[in-house]
């Protein structure tokens, strides 16, 4: 009876979804004395424990990883109970198996959300993984620079231009040389900085390469370029 009140519940919530069915597995790791210490070597699956030797029998859930199977079963907090261990374990492996900076520092970003106790729902915004860029306007002798000359960002961070010295400065993109679909003056300065110090603040959704120019400076060769993967 208590399952079916349950199952009518989740219903009427719009949340009748299934959860993972989690299958475990029993692995076997062979006990070995090294330097007066016990370890344990995990053994392949399948492999029988070698005649005269001690082996443990480990259970985790299959297609988890090992640390978040040891997490699940020795953690007995709150958090713990409340914790989405699939999306954790999903997590995990893209900051790990992924070919992709982006996706990499956003997954760890989001594993480690979810272990300070950090709701699902909050670390899966875009917003919660992006950083900020420094870049400055002019370097500490004067020149007319911007430094770094070339950031590399991903989707959904900002930039962060300071008027560092010899202002004044701005930021102003090459309407020729952003991505297809960006307004060219929504994202550059409309003014310019003449305070040390003065910055601009700039966030960049769209990926691709941006070419920009301190307009004052152009002629002097004060340009730079902005990569958003």
């Amino acid at each position: 009876m208590i399952f079916k009140t349950l199952a009518l519940i989740a219903l009427l919530s719009g949340n009748a979804a299934a959860a993972p069915v989690e299958v475990y597995a029993e692995h076997l790791d062979l006990e070995v004395i090294v330097d007066g210490e016990r370890q344990l070597f995990p053994l392949l699956p399948g492999t029988q424990c070698p005649t005269g030797h001690r082996c443990r029998t480990r259970t985790s859930i299959e297609g988890m990883a090992p640390m978040i199977s040891s997490l699940k079963s020795t953690l007995k907090t709150p958090l713990a109970a409340s914790m989405n261990w699939h999306e954790l374990n999903n997590n995990l492996n893209t900051a790990v198996k992924s070919d992709d900076y982006c996706s990499r520092r956003s997954a760890m970003a989001r594993a480690a959300g979810m272990m300070a106790g950090v709701a699902v729902t909050t670390v899966s915004s875009p917003a919660y993984a992006a950083e900020t860029k420094m870049v400055n306007m002019g370097t500490d002798g004067g020149g007319l620079q911007f430094v770094p000359a070339k950031t590399a960002i991903c989707a959904g961070d900002s930039v962060k231009w300071i008027n560092n010295k010899g202002g004044p400065h701005n930021v102003v993109f090459d309407e020729d040389a952003i991505p297809a679909g960006v307004s060219q003056e929504k994202i550059s300065m409309e003014d310019q900085l003449g305070d040390e110090g003065d910055s601009f603040v700039m966030k960049f959704d769209t990926k691709g390469d941006y070419a920009y120019y301190c307009e004052p400076h152009r002629g002097a060769g004060m340009n730079g370029m902005l990569t958003v993967s």
